[in-house]
């Protein structure tokens, strides 16, 4: 057991780890950082933060010593289980903020949908690897995209429509790396086109509709929906090339900014580190993607190469439109930043899903 232990430790992807440890750190430092500037210090959620993290680099290490190929044999009951985890928090889930979408546990906030996220690549990473994709690709196209829409409509019913864009993303990424034509693309754009016409005039709330106008011209209304976009743009630009210092960002300290530690916590990074901390936290990323693409030519598994592959999706594809959101590139849709948003349940599924590409890591580096 000690040889084994050792064997997998001596193999563990360290530079990956740390890179993501550091992201982790930033974040936690924000958090900080953001509870200093209440009336009242409180760090009930800094603390919160700790103890999710702690739990979520156990859950790592257990994943990263467990062989992932196990996770492949029970692809089935994750995604039962997952579909009724959505049911239940339909029917039994808190509302916060207007979507149903929490569980209440010992005190602590458990929102499904970060998990979803998880089986849903577990899912696509699953099938895809074991079809014959060249063979009626338009029948794997339609079962992998009604596997996927039953978890978005699920999530849309809490409402929550960025988490269910999310999971339409990774389906979408994860299709076009599998290797379909382009006619099928084309197709799925046409479907789309027509389900967002659709939503636009019977789904969508006022709220969604304006996010999107809001989007297209955000100073239309500083004050009400393009003050969240207004205030991020000012935090950002504010920070100059070393930032104000740790505590002493105007708009995250003065509550200028809302949600500064979920949302827009990367534009407190960058008011109160600067440029420099800005681009240590992209740097960070891109060395965990870096690490990702380099394992991808060890992998002796299509199974392990697409669960990499809707790992590096779902990462890529959440950091981005945060930060697009922070910057006014994209519209707010209530995204938070990958390691480094304050929130138990996606730093437990990203620190599970991180676990499970250094198990795929460890393993295309033994010799059976």
């Amino acid at each position: 057991m000690f040889n084994k232990i050792t064997l997998y430790l001596k193999n563990f992807d360290w530079i990956l780890f740390v890179s993501i440890l550091f992201l982790v750190c930033f974040g936690l430092i924000e958090i900080y950082s953001i509870a200093l500037g209440q009336n009242e210090i409180d760090l009930l959620n800094f603390k919160k933060q700790i103890f999710f993290i702690g739990a979520g680099v156990a859950v790592l290490l257990i994943f990263a010593f467990w062989d992932y190929y196990t996770l492949r044999s029970y692809g089935v009951y994750f995604y039962l289980f997952g579909a009724l985890l959505l049911l239940f928090v339909l029917f039994f889930g808190e509302t916060i903020r207007g979507t149903k979408g929490w569980f209440s546990v010992l005190g602590f906030g458990l929102q499904p949908v970060e998990f979803i996220k998880f089986i849903l690549i577990l899912f696509l990473a699953r099938y895809f690897s074991s079809a014959s994709l060249n063979i009626n690709p338009l029948k794997h196209l339609v079962i992998t995209g009604a596997g996927t829409f039953i978890f978005i409509a699920l999530v849309l019913l809490q409402p929550d429509f960025g988490s269910a864009l999310i999971l339409f993303f990774v389906w979408f990424v994860m299709v076009a790396l599998a290797g379909f034509k382009k006619k099928y693309f084309i197709v799925i754009i046409l479907i789309l086109s027509i389900l967002m016409a659709g939503g636009w005039s019977f789904l969508f709330k006022d709220y969604q509709k304006q996010r999107i106008v809001t989007f297209i011209n955000p100073s239309q209304s500083p004050l009400k929906q393009g003050y969240n976009v207004a205030q991020a743009i000012i935090a950002v630009g504010s920070g100059g090339l070393a930032g104000r210092g740790l505590g002493f960002g105007s708009q995250s300290q003065l509550k200028f900014l809302p949600e500064a530690q979920t949302d827009f916590i990367f534009a407190v990074v960058a008011e109160e580190l600067g440029f420099l901390g800005a681009f240590l936290v992209l740097m960070f990323f891109a060395v965990f993607f870096y690490r990702c693409l380099t394992a991808l030519k060890n992998v002796n598994n299509d199974f392990g190469v697409f669960f990499i592959l809707g790992s590096m999706s779902l990462i890529f594809i959440e950091m981005f439109i945060n930060i697009g959101m922070n910057i006014g590139l994209l519209p707010i849709i209530g995204i938070s930043l990958p390691f480094l948003s304050y929130g138990g349940s996606a730093m437990l599924s990203k620190l599970m899903i991180v676990g499970v590409v250094e198990s795929i890591i460890i393993r295309s580096k033994i010799n059976y």
